[in-house]
């Protein structure tokens, strides 16, 4: 049996955990907030060109772009998002089962025709381990998932435009979760090159927002121009969002398993601190026998 100075000690210990996980709760839900504010006036944004879009393809006509070509597929690119640090539950294990599992299903293309290109250190070493090497210009690209910043995600989006239009690659998914809400996050796949033109971008969470005009626009000097003007804006701010959703999942996901961890916690001090007690009962219990015994004698 445990003696009381042993169980003082584990209740100590129990204590500095607690502390730790909750404040770790704390932080990720600043960090949460802080990211929603970001992803709110994006959406705004995103929603304002695709209905710009939609009045450019309003005509019937079939356009096309060099961004929205679909060609044979003989290679494909993986961009997947993960996050640097562990304790988010299962988090980062979902993200490298779902990229296996997309990996499996391009398996005909061949190893050396997939490319995966990992956000995040905990995908990064996943991508390792499955064999897989990041490719020359995408190494060490985990500072993104920190600190997320347009400058950085415009420099990824040229580059996989780049590989793109330079035929290195024919497709470019996007895997990453989505927070549906704070307490669920889905894992989504999704295409974001080539683009598809005609597909109304699906955003769960729409902004409420007033028109602030009609769709009754003066297009200079011709739809073909301000298209290709447009899609690009719309590639970027698709990578953007996406970083910006893994990056909220992450903070929710982490906020849960602190919060989850905390409970535990407060569950494991009430049962060793009502074994402590007992100890202690019994302790002061043998004292008194004996000091009865020896008063007696």
């Amino acid at each position: 049996m445990s003696s009381l100075k042993e169980i003082k000690n584990r209740i100590h210990s129990v204590q500095s955990t607690r502390k730790i996980t909750s404040a770790m709760k704390m932080v990720s839900m600043a960090k949460l907030n802080k990211t929603e504010r970001m992803i709110g006036g994006i959406h705004s944004f995103y929603h304002y060109l695709h209905d710009i879009l939609k009045v450019v393809l309003d005509d019937g006509k079939d356009y096309q772009t060099e961004f929205s070509e679909v060609r044979e597929l003989k290679r494909i690119a993986f961009v997947v998002f993960s996050s640097n640090s562990s304790l988010c539950g299962s988090f980062n294990s979902n993200i490298a089962k779902r990229l296996s599992v997309e990996v499996r299903n391009y398996a005909a293309l061949g190893h050396e025709n997939i490319l995966v290109i990992p956000i995040g250190k905990k995908i990064a070493q996943a991508t390792v381990r499955m064999g897989y090497k990041i490719p020359p210009g995408f190494e060490n690209l985990d500072f993104i998932i920190d600190k997320p910043n347009a400058k950085a995600v415009l420099e990824l989006a040229n580059q996989l435009k780049q590989l793109y239009l330079s035929g290195k690659v024919d497709k470019v998914e996007l895997i990453y979760h989505h927070a549906k809400s704070k307490g669920s996050q889905i894992l989504d796949s999704r295409t974001l090159l080539p683009l598809d033109l005609k597909e109304r971008d699906v955003i769960e969470k729409p902004v409420v927002r007033e028109r602030i005009y009609e769709d009754d626009f003066i297009i200079e000097p011709d739809r073909e121009s301000l298209l290709h003007d447009l899609v690009p804006y719309i590639i970027n701010m698709r990578l953007y969002l996406a970083l910006l959703d893994s990056n909220i999942s992450e903070h929710t996901a982490r906020m849960l398993a602190m919060q989850t961890a905390t409970d535990n916690a407060d569950e494991l001090l009430e049962e060793i601190k009502l074994q402590y007690n007992k100890l202690r009962q019994q302790a002061i219990t043998s004292e008194l026998l004996d000091i009865v015994g020896g008063t007696l004698e």
